[in-house]
């Protein structure tokens, strides 16, 4: 294998892996603040999915437009998912909160395939995603240029609101001690909704570009991805949003190494990805950067 062919797995490695990391953020900011791993996030990134879907093919709005709606209408599904079913449970034990979860997970899936069948949509891939560059023989696809941009970008903006805003710090003193947040009369379920609003905007922003990396969508695309998304804030320490990015490209270059390196073990390629975290975990329980989400979280 030549130094092409694997400059050429690193590009696609690095796309992969900013699309995991986009939808990690949303499970280790939740589980930050509320400690409950949100197992119905990867079918929020479903939902932000078929959202751009009807704006493009259904309502014909132009892809930038499409793509704003859906990140936004995703957004509200998630404060609306905290405020119907996690809420009411903020007292329960967490095993009940995370039976919720699946619950919800199980929700989203069925009535997806209820108002849109189980039949894969082709997803609208707009002109501008679907070209590529050769450089020296690597192909850059327009796809895997934009998407890390876009995710660095929302990390960016994500991190100076989180050290650089008033509702920011609010978000890490929740983290650290809700109740002494609560008697200095911050507004404590607001902030959890902003949180989830965060989230589940970035896993509609992650949605979309799966959405047009893989362009066949269908109410159960959300549960693999979301699965690794899960294994990639593990590995990078949930509870950190920086962990949660750094791990979703370990996963996604890994993944995409192992297809490379080994083609006749492609099929276990999930499996490889899982088999890491477990690696990892074996020597660093708290994930990477498990020692900074000892000091503070986020």
């Amino acid at each position: 294998m030549n130094s092409t062919i694997i400059l050429q797995q690193l590009v696609n490695g690095i796309s992969l892996g900013s699309l995991y990391g986009l939808v990690a953020i949303g499970y280790t900011m939740v589980y930050g603040v509320i400690r409950l791993i949100n197992f119905a996030h990867g079918d929020v990134m479903m939902v932000g999915m078929y959202f751009a879907f009807v704006g493009v093919a259904m309502m014909f709005l132009p892809w930038w437009a499409a793509f704003l709606l859906s990140m936004f209408a995703t957004a509200i599904v998630g404060v609306l998912i905290d405020r119907i079913a996690y809420k009411p449970l903020r007292n329960a034990s967490r095993i009940s909160a995370l039976i919720t979860a699946i619950g919800v997970s199980f929700f989203l899936e069925n009535l997806f395939l209820v108002v849109f069948g189980g039949v894969p949509k082709a997803f609208p891939v707009p002109s501008l995603f679907g070209g590529a560059i050769n450089v020296n023989g690597v192909i850059f696809p327009n796809i895997a240029i934009i998407t890390p941009i876009v995710a660095i970008v929302f990390l960016l903006m994500l991190l100076f609101v989180l050290y650089r805003t008033k509702y920011g710090m609010a978000m890490r003193a929740l983290s650290l001690d809700m109740e002494t947040v609560r008697i200095m009369g911050i507004n404590v379920d607001l902030i959890i909704s902003m949180v989830f609003a965060i989230g589940s905007l970035l896993a509609a922003l992650g949605g979309v570009f799966w959405a047009m990396r893989y362009p066949a969508i269908n109410p159960l695309i959300g549960i693999m991805p979301g699965l690794k998304a899960f294994a990639a804030a593990v590995l990078g320490g949930i509870g950190s949003v920086t962990g949660a990015a750094v791990g979703g490209f370990i996963i996604g270059i890994s993944e995409i190494l192992v297809v490379a390196f080994f083609p006749s073990l492609a099929g276990y390629k999930d499996a490889f990805a899982f088999l890491f975290l477990i690696f990892v975990l074996l020597f660093k329980p708290t994930g990477i950067m498990g020692e900074d989400l000892e000091r503070g979280r986020f």
